[in-house]
Formats: C-alpha cells, structure tokens, sequence
C-alpha cells in the first residue's frame, strides 16, 4: 500500500514512488506518431483513452530554456529551433520540491495530449484546456502520473499540461531589480506564448485556449486575467478550489522569506545582493528540500511563497497592482469563467490540529498569535487581534477548541485558506465581466478521497476536500485506480464533469443544452443579484447563495474599501 502524507499547502504529497505504466497496450497503427512545428519535430507515443481511443501523447517538451547557471533567479528564455525530432515519450522530471519523483532544475517542460493529429488537408483545431497544476506554488507538476489525460481526452479536445519554478527558484522577490518576483508566472505565460506558436501542430485551435487550474493553479488562472502579460493569450479561464481575491497579504517584495531561506543554507542575509550570489551558488535540490523549514505551526502555513505586486525596474511586470484593485476597475480580460469550491476543502486539516496535543494547547493558549499562521491574515497588530477574536467567537462560540468542535475547525479551515477568496472572486468578477460567469460546489462524495478518517484505516472519506473533484477529471495513477466499468458511481462522475469542462472550452458555457447525461439542469451564469451556483452531487442541482452567512462574516473581518489605497 502506498501512503499519501498531505502536507503544507494545495497538492504537497510525499509518496513511495513507483513506475506509471500506460493503461493498456497503444494501438499499432500511429504508434509513434511525429508532428512537425515551426520550432521542429516532436516524436510521441500512442495510449488509450478509459473509453479506449488512441491518444497522442507528447510528453517532456521543453517550452523555455534551462533555467540554471546564470538563468537562475531569471524570466524564462524562449527556446530556439531544434534540429532532428525530438523524443517525447517520457515524462520530464519535476521542478525541486521535496518529493519521491524524479527532479531537476531544468525542469521547464510540458505535455500535449490530442485524439487527432493533423494529416494532409484534414487541418483539424479542436479546443485546447492547459492546465495549471496544483501545489501551493511549491509543489507537484504537470507529469502524467498527477494528471493523466484518460479521461478528459474521451472528450475532443487537445490537453496541455506542465511544469513551472516552484518555491524559492520561481517566486524569490526580494524587491530589488535582481530578483522582482513571479518568475513562476512568467514561466506559465511562456507556455501560453508557445501554445499560441506551435498548438495548431496538434491538432489544437490557438484561438481557442481555456486556462483550467486547481488551487494555485486557480489563483495563477485569476491573476493570468488581470496580468498585462498574458493579454490575448487564452480566451476562457476555470479557476478551482482557489484565488488571489482572499484575506491574505500580496506585497511587493518577500524579503523576510529569501532571509529564511538564506539562513537555512548557511548564507548571509545582510542584502538582497548577497542573499541572492549565495543563493544562486547552492544544489536545486537544496532549495528544494529546504521548504519544510518554513512550516511555524504543524504543517502551516499553506501559503509561503507567493505572487507579488512587481516594483517597476524597466521589466515586464506580471502584477502591477493589487489583483483585487484590478477586478474592481475592470481591469482583466473578460471571457468566460468558471470557479467553485469543494464542499469541505480543507477541512481534513482540523485533524491533524485536534489529534496533537502540542498544537492543539498552542491554538487555545495562544490564539491571537497562532491563529494568522493557520487562517492567512495580518500579523502582529491590533487589526489582527480584532480578527482573531471574531473569529474565535463566530466558529467556535470562544468555547476551547477540541474534538467536539473538530467539524467547525474545519470550517474554518475550508473558509479561510480557499472558500472565502473564491466567493469574493466570483461576485468581484461577475459583477464587471461582459462574459458569462459561473459558480459551483463540489459536493459528491465517492468511494474515494485525498483524505480518509483516521479511524477507517484508509476505507471513509471524511467529507469532500479539496482536490476530491480532480479524482474524475485527471487519472491520478499515483494514487487512485482508473475507473472503467467496474466503477459506475465514479465513471458516471467522470462523464458529467469531462463532459461540462469540454463543452465549456468548446462554447463557453458547460451546458448549451439541457440533457439526460446532465440531469436535464440549466447551469445559469452567476449574478451578484442571483447568486446562483450548481451542486455537483450525486445529482446536478441549480442552488444559490453559497455559505452566505459564513462567507459574510468574512466580508466584514475583510472590507474591499481598503485595496483602493493599495499601489505599486
């Protein structure tokens, strides 16, 4: 058995690793098939859909050069033409992080899968989904063992998946010209740009780009609509389970970590200079491995490194203000959009708080200091104490925090790290989006989850987490098995959710036409007025107002006025 240990924040998981093998044996015919671009050719390989049809797999093609040496710390470089055809059939490792998987530094490469490839004057261009893995910006990649295509490509469309600095090596903004931060971000926006050259080579429609992403990867979804350097690159965006509209800090600079991370490879912290020629000495692997050192309380914080509001030195800026300033000044891209939550996210959270008595008599004792580690806001100020207690006072009714109020924990958890900034992203959006905007809750609950009650020996799933709805639309291979015929329950979830994501990137909206596969239900676009969303339970059902009453404690604890004031 293999055991899965979430820690820190979206994705991270330290697992026993093992060998991917494709699902079945690939079809004889097209075998290997080559596709030519304008940067060269790319040989891939041939695997079979859950339903059984060929898929053209190209996996490990490099988008950017290799980020190392003197291109540590830098904005990716575009690569240049290759000569020959390249192999890819093989999984690129992933960028350092602490993790049994095979890593690199030079780790900037992605994946395209398509059920069609191009041939002589057939110029197919079928919908394209990129997607931005999860992993608090720390973690996990795009390899095809954390997101295989064998259920998305049952539908046409071409899937893009990938790799990006991770950590220290892609969000280091010490605030000073060497090192402004978001090189993570502009590494997404390179795969944009070679999605946008090279996507049409298999069989993909560079005019029709939908940005799918989980967690962080949703929070990277949000900012690619408010970045000046993502403009025209996609045409509709899916934002899951995360976004930068919450009630933690987005600064200009994160000097205080890159001193953090300084001191935990024996550098100096005097100056940004020094910490960064240190820095730029030390093993990728070093920086990796290092990130545990971060955590302050049990496994937390789940944010560490983070976007940041670029200071103007002459370069292209990712953020240039606040993300929340932007939406308000309908400042980002209007198209389609799609976000939602899981019906507990974080909740599994609140057992391993509960059940370690050291944590759970901090959180008591010394709950206005602790409490920002945790739950993601200010420190340290009278603001933040204010926080703190109306916090303590809406979940848990200032009575101490144990196991007989474990489930409100939860909440709180499930609010404060993704439910509340989604929430505030969906009305924000909607409200000067000229597209259709639209808002869900994951709540169906299957045989299988990210987490499990501990006292079910790894048999009940304890609610529906966060990442619980990427099980039907991914094949997960590091963790759950493929689902065929012998798994009805999860195969009817992985029709419903594959089907609403590929009509979405098709026609911008997930159901045209109200149908027997999708309960005959008419997914009607959010409004600040309406506030409708869809439950994805065991049925679909139109619902509306979303944890309102939860959701607007937080409204309070975090008004809006105060972005007007926030610049770069």
């Amino acid at each position: 058995m293999y055991r899965t240990i979430f820690l820190l924040a979206s994705l991270w998981m330290i697992v026993q690793s093992y060998p991917n093998p494709d699902t079945n044996a690939a079809p004889k015919n097209d075998e290997f098939p080559i596709v030519t671009t304008p940067l060269g050719q790319y040989q891939g390989s041939t695997i079979l859909s859950r339903l059984r049809k060929p898929i053209y797999s190209f996996r490990g093609i490099r988008y950017a050069k290799a980020p190392v040496q003197d291109l540590r710390f830098q904005p990716p470089v575009p690569i240049e033409k290759h000569e020959g055809v390249f192999n890819a059939t093989v999984d690129a490792p992933l960028c350092p992080q602490p993790t049994s998987d095979p890593v690199s530094e030079d780790c900037l490469f992605l994946n395209v899968y398509s059920n069609k490839l191009p041939k002589g004057t057939d110029k197919v261009k079928r919908p394209v989904i990129v997607y931005i893995h999860a992993g608090g910006f720390y973690s996990v990649g795009g390899a095809s063992y954390w997101a295989g295509p064998h259920y998305l490509l049952d539908q046409d469309v071409v899937l893009v998946t990938f790799n990006y600095r991770l950590g220290t090596l892609g969000f280091l903004a010490t605030g000073e010209k060497d090192a402004p931060g978001n090189n993570g971000l502009k590494d997404q926006v390179q795969v944009l740009k070679w999605i946008k050259q090279n996507i049409e080579a298999f069989g993909g429609d560079p005019n029709s780009v939908t940005i799918m992403g989980y967690s962080a990867g949703a929070m990277s979804v949000v900012l690619h609509m408010v970045s000046p350097m993502s403009v025209g690159l996609f045409h509709k965006a899916v934002a899951m389970s995360g976004s930068p509209t919450s009630q933690w800090t987005i600064g200009h600079e994160q000097l205080e970590l890159a001193k953090k991370q300084a001191k935990f490879l024996g550098c100096p912290d005097d100056t940004a200079a020094n910490i960064i020629k240190c820095l730029k000495t030390k093993p990728a692997n070093d920086l990796g491995q290092s990130l545990p050192k971060f955590q302050e309380f049990g496994t937390d914080p789940v944010m560490i490194w983070t976007p940041v509001m670029e200071k103007d030195f002459g370069q292209p800026r990712f953020l240039t203000a606040h993300p929340i300033t932007l939406i308000q000044n309908g400042e980002f891209q209007k198209v389609p959009f799609i976000t939602g939550v899981t019906t507990d996210e974080f909740a599994q959270k609140a057992f391993l708080v509960v059940n370690n008595e050291t944590l759970l008599k901090q959180l008591n004792e010394k709950w206005e200091d602790t409490a920002p580690i945790p739950f993601l806001y200010e420190r340290k100020t009278d603001n933040s104490k204010t926080i703190s207690k109306t916090l303590k006072k809406i979940y848990f009714d200032d009575k101490p925090i144990d196991k007989s109020n474990l489930a409100k924990l939860g909440e709180l958890y499930a609010d404060s790290v993704i439910g509340f900034g989604v929430n505030r992203a969906v009305k924000l959006i909607s409200e000067k989006n000229n597209a259709s905007t639209f808002y869900y809750k994951f709540s169906y609950q299957g045989r299988y989850s990210h987490f499990y009650t501990p006292d079910s020996n790894g048999t009940k799933p304890y609610g529906v987490v966060h990442h619980d709805d990427l099980i039907y639309l991914f094949y997960i291979s590091k963790l759950f098995p493929l689902f065929k015929e012998n798994s009805p329950k999860e195969v009817e979830m992985v029709t419903k959710l594959t089907i609403l994501y590929a009509n979405f990137a098709k026609f911008g909206t997930p159901i045209p036409t109200p149908n027997d596969r999708l309960d005959n239900i008419k997914w009607e676009p959010y409004t600040p007025k309406n506030q409708k969303y869809l439950d994805i339970g065991n049925k679909l059902t139109l619902q509306e107002k979303l944890f309102e009453k939860r959701y607007a404690e937080w409204e309070k604890l975090f008004p809006l006025d105060k972005y007007a004031k926030i610049k770069v």
